[in-house]
Order: structure tokens, then C-alpha cells, then sequence
């Protein structure tokens, strides 16, 4: 017998006394929950992303279409770049203003290797504007879930207003639940018992979000 075969038979012992329920899973579970707290347009809902995404010290920049090479050059060049991680299927032209060196999302690099290199470009599955919140979905154009927590600077574009979306209930409506979803509200951190806050712990220590229009 493995583990996993050891751990299920734990769970089916624990479970021998509960009664069986003949009800579908869908009808046993009540979800008449608000799915959105209030009605807000598409710009509201942008400025409302925007919010709490700096809430949780993420850096937010907005652009146009035309802007965002340049602007991605700016910030890699502000933060002293000398190598930029690339998923496959990033758009190239996002990075046509710059001579930054790219690397390739590659199955075989080691955390090390990745550890390596100064910062990280991606898209992005959609936001949650209610909570700031950034999901990966591990699409051509966003990579390998690791590529976006080792690398200590995540830039990471988001096509407003299309893939913002107001509340968790709808952002799940929209994911694939099969995909590799990485939720990230603001950049790694976390606090020790005496609430003192430690940042890049179990990723990014600098997330900064692009609000990309049109």
C-alpha cells in the first residue's frame, strides 16, 4: 500500500458513520450570496481595481495600447534589468522598445536558474476588482506557474476593461478549474506573530500591474 492509498482508506474509516446524502452536491450547497456587492461601470470598475491593487502595495501604472513598450522599457530600466523572463506566448511587440536580455520559460530550468533573473513579463488570466486580485492561468502568455513567484520583480499586464471583472463568484464563471490558477493580491508578504510584515517570502517582492487600455 502507498500513501495515497493509506490516506484514502483513512478518509473512507472517518467517513464509515456519515449518512449518505442522495442530494447533488450543486443543491446541498446554498449560493445565494451577493455575487457583486454593487453596480459599478466598466471605468468605475478599473478605478476600483486600481484601488486596492495599490492597497496591497502592488505599483499600478495605466497606458494605452501604444504606450505599453515604452512603458515597459521605463520600468525595466528604472529597476535595472539586465534579463526579463518571457513566456511563450507574450506578445512581442510588448517588449519592442527594449534590448533587455530575454529568457525563455524553459521545463528544465532550476529554481536557481530562475532566481537569477532580475524580473519577470506576463499577462494575465482576468482581476477581481472588489479584491485586487490578479489570476494566472497559465496561458501562452502568461507561463509556468514558478516563473511568476521566483523572479523577485513581476510586471504583469492586464487588458482593461476586458479582463477585469467585478467579484470573485464572476471571476470564477470565467476560469477554467482544470488550468493552474495562481490568485495574487499585492506582492508576496507575510507577518510573524508580532504582525511584523516580511515581503518576497513566497514570491515577487515587487508586483507591478499595468492597466492596459484599448
Amino acid at each position: 500500500m502507498n500513501g495515497k492509498e493509506r490516506i484514502l482508506a483513512r478518509v473512507r474509516r472517518a467517513l464509515a458513520d456519515v449518512p449518505r446524502d442522495d442530494r447533488p452536491y450543486a443543491q446541498a450547497v446554498r449560493r445565494d450570496y451577493l455575487r457583486q456587492h454593487d453596480e459599478r461601470g466598466a471605468e468605475d470598475l478599473v478605478d476600483l481595481l486600481a484601488g486596492n491593487l495599490a492597497d496591497y502595495r502592488a505599483v499600478v501604472h495605466r497606458c494605452g495600447a501604444g504606450e505599453l513598450p515604452g512603458l515597459i522599457a521605463h520600468l525595466l530600466g528604472e529597476r535595472g534589468a539586465k534579463s526579463v523572463l518571457v513566456p511563450p506566448g507574450l506578445d512581442e511587440t510588448w517588449l519592442a522598445d527594449t534590448d533587455v536580455r530575454r529568457v525563455a520559460d524553459r521545463p528544465e530550468s532550476t529554481p536557481h536558474e530562475l532566481d537569477r533573473v532580475d524580473s519577470v513579463l506576463t499577462g494575465c488570466a482576468l482581476a477581481v476588482a472588489e479584491t485586487g486580485t490578479i489570476v494566472l492561468d497559465g496561458s501562452p502568455d502568461q507561463g509556468r506557474r514558478r516563473i511568476s513567484l521566483i523572479p523577485d520583480h513581476h510586471i504583469c499586464v492586464v487588458r482593461v476593461p476586458d479582463q477585469v471583472v467585478p467579484s470573485v463568484p464572476q471571476a470564477l464563471e470565467r476560469l477554467v478549474p482544470g488550468r493552474p490558477l495562481t490568485w495574487i493580491s499585492g506582492p508576496s508578504a507575510t507577518s510573524d506573530i508580532e504582525l511584523d510584515r516580511v515581503e518576497g517570502v513566497h514570491g515577487p517582492r515587487t508586483l507591478e500591474v499595468v492597466l492596459m487600455s484599448g
